[in-house]
């Protein structure tokens, strides 16, 4: 399969087409795909389904797609690294990263309500206004990313059962990357009373169908987004403490230590 590769930090791209003329394909980045006009087919991971105007998609580095169109249609492609997020300090990444981990539940795209809609075409049209001088207007970009994050995020599907994992389980999956900077949430009692279960079965629930406990689970996925700002170099460890709801920055210190 065919991967591309994109070494700059954000790219965007604007064009229409009557024909796809790429094979099957994934990236080394997200992208933020969003059809002004037009109509087909979009095939993400094997699964096809038609797009239409208004139609966003969100991708990442483990997702092939194709789109096959049937009349033409402008894309508005936002394609961005993993590490551009973090390069600013203080900007609201949380909406965005629940979005990438739970890219799986909305692979069909977002179809969003009128004055959502509405929004998302003017922040898209603004993201392609921009692509003359990317360099000058990186933060700019950022901002636009963040918006649509928001925005997308109030707007998620209902989940879906996608192969041997239940719509039980992305329900919990869900819960945990959305309050994963809420550690009070996170306790067993918690989800549990979250889902109507008792705090003694959430546990081997979990253990159940993962594979894993659901403790190393939180705290692997939690290390990963600390990870990702030790990497910016731009959070003071006091500052990440403060934004995951730990008590101070010695569990930032170890993780740092342990990585480094």
């Amino acid at each position: 399969m065919k991967r591309y590769k994109q070494f700059e930090p954000v790219l965007v791209s604007d064009f229409e087409l009557s024909e796809w003329h790429h094979p099957v394909h994934n990236h080394n980045h997200y992208e933020l795909i969003y059809i002004q006009h037009g109509s087909g087919l979009h095939m993400i991971n094997d699964v096809s389904a038609p797009y239409q105007p208004g139609n966003i998609y969100l991708l990442g580095p483990e997702d092939h797609h194709l789109f096959h169109i049937t009349t033409a249609t402008r894309f508005i492609y936002l394609k961005f690294t993993d590490a551009y997020l973090y390069e600013s300090a203080g900007l609201p990444v949380q909406d965005l990263e629940y979005l990438l981990k739970s890219r799986e539940t909305h692979q069909a795209g977002y179809l969003l309500p009128a004055p959502d809609a509405t929004t998302a075409r003017l922040l898209f049209e603004v993201v392609s206004s921009l692509k003359q001088d990317i360099l000058a207007n990186q933060d700019l970009l950022r901002m636009q990313i963040l918006s649509l994050a928001q925005l997308l995020k109030r707007n998620m599907p209902e989940l879906k059962a996608t192969g041997n994992r239940s719509r039980d389980m992305q329900a919990v999956y869900c819960y945990i990357h959305k309050n994963i900077y809420e550690p009070d949430l996170l306790k067993a009692p918690a989800i549990a009373a979250h889902f109507n279960l008792s705090a003694e079965y959430v546990g081997p629930f979990f253990k159940r169908n993962t594979g894993t406990t659901l403790s190393h689970y939180i705290q692997q996925y939690r290390n990963t987004l600390i990870r990702q700002r030790l990497t910016a170099g731009r959070f003071s460890l006091k500052e990440i403490a403060l934004e995951f709801g730990l008590t101070d920055a010695s569990h930032v210190s170890k993780i740092m230590h342990k990585e480094y």
